[in-house]
């Protein structure tokens, strides 16, 4: 079996959860190469100790740069906040390393656009965690739909809601609340929990033409972490679209972090000619769908409990009607891209799918700011 050494940059709650699927994967796939845990990098270097004991990692570092340069690297896993995600990932890419690269990949679409050249120009295998693509009843979606079961799109509706910053005494800023402050995230909601919604969706439904949104922030003014100063908020606390996709389907999307009694609240639902099916994050090992040409006695919305080895992935796993989680969606993902250097066929979502979310966000930020309808780039 080959070695493929990790070096992931970051060790906050993706860290982990990255971390967690390079040591499990090898334990349900017979794959050709085993993850190794190499070396963990971040910038205080007590915490990025304490995260490779806890995690099994070799070494660490505390300078990114240092660590692209290390010849017992193969594979650079980028962890960290939104705005070192470009500098990272090209500088990987020349130094000739594979990347997997957290969502969303870039601030914006013209940043994710260089690093897509870089990885295209080395020629290196690259990813992007969009982790929900995994989840095996949303994989059962993509089947039924790639077999034509839906017939025709008409609807395709998605929402992700959050409650975790509607105190006004919350700060922005700084370790575990960069993702208030938009230097750092490049948005707010759009592009932390929409970029899921977004991913997904171009994922089972194909392009977007076109979008129109608003979008709102609710509290104008935090302390910043960093500066101990009271200034402006500059992400988006609330964003809601309408979309058209190139198949004449219609959309609509809401993300928000101000939805009380919500903490992670992902639905998805697509309504066809011949079919419906939706899908609930805190229910995620179940696939609702309802079929109309069933017989009209018995017809109605049907919950398929995704476990049994016939579904994806479940034959890795457990004996029927024992579900698994959150955390295995990154163990597909790993054992997806190492399949994918065994054939020789990329796995997606690669670094050029990522891309496409970003022109969607982009088109979403556009227009809440124009107040038109604005077109999504490909």
């Amino acid at each position: 079996m080959k070695k493929l050494n990790i070096g992931m940059v970051g060790y906050g709650f993706m860290g982990r959860a990255h971390a967690n699927a390079f040591r499990k994967v090898g334990n349900f796939f017979n794959l050709d190469y085993q993850p190794v845990l190499k070396a963990a990098c971040g910038r205080d270097a007590a915490k990025a100790k304490e995260f490779a004991a806890q995690w099994g990692f070799e070494s660490i570092e505390t300078d990114w740069r240092m660590l692209i340069a290390r010849d017992d690297i193969d594979v650079i896993d980028i962890a960290a906040p939104n705005d070192v995600h470009a500098p990272i990932a090209i500088a990987a890419a020349k130094a000739g390393k594979m990347v997997l690269c957290e969502k969303p990949l870039a601030l914006n679409a013209a940043e994710a656009l260089k690093m897509v050249a870089a990885v295209e120009k080395a020629k290196v295998p690259n990813m992007v965690w969009y982790n929900y693509r995994r989840v095996p009843a949303v994989m059962l979606a993509k089947q039924l739909i790639d077999e034509g079961k839906l017939g025709r799109i008409f609807h395709y509706r998605a929402k992700f809601l959050q409650d975790w910053t509607i105190s006004s005494d919350l700060p922005q800023g700084g370790a575990g609340l960069w993702r208030l402050d938009a230097k750092v995230a490049g948005s707010g909601v759009t592009g932390d929990l929409l970029a899921h919604c977004i991913d997904t969706a171009l994922w089972l439904n194909g392009p977007m033409d076109k979008v129109t949104a608003t979008t709102e922030t609710f509290i104008k003014e935090r302390k910043h972490n960093l500066t101990g100063k009271v200034e402006a908020v500059s992400i988006d606390d609330a964003s809601l679209f309408l979309a058209r996709f190139a198949n004449g389907s219609l959309a609509n999307f809401e993300a928000t972090r101000y939805a009380r009694g919500h903490k992670a609240l992902y639905t998805f639902e697509i309504n066809g000619e011949h079919a419906s099916i939706s899908w609930d994050l805190h229910d995620l090992h179940r696939l609702q769908y309802f079929e109309h040409r069933d017989e009209g006695r018995v017809r109605g919305w049907r919950s398929i409990h995704v476990t049994d080895s016939d579904h994806p992935y479940m034959d890795k796993w457990w004996v029927p009607g024992l579900q698994i989680g959150y955390e295995h969606s990154f163990v597909h993902q790993v054992a997806d891209f190492i399949q994918g250097l065994q054939s020789g066929t990329p796995a997606a979502p690669t670094f050029r799918d990522g891309l496409a979310t970003d022109y969607v966000t982009d088109a979403v930020l556009k227009s809440a700011r124009s107040g038109r309808w604005e077109t999504v780039k490909r």
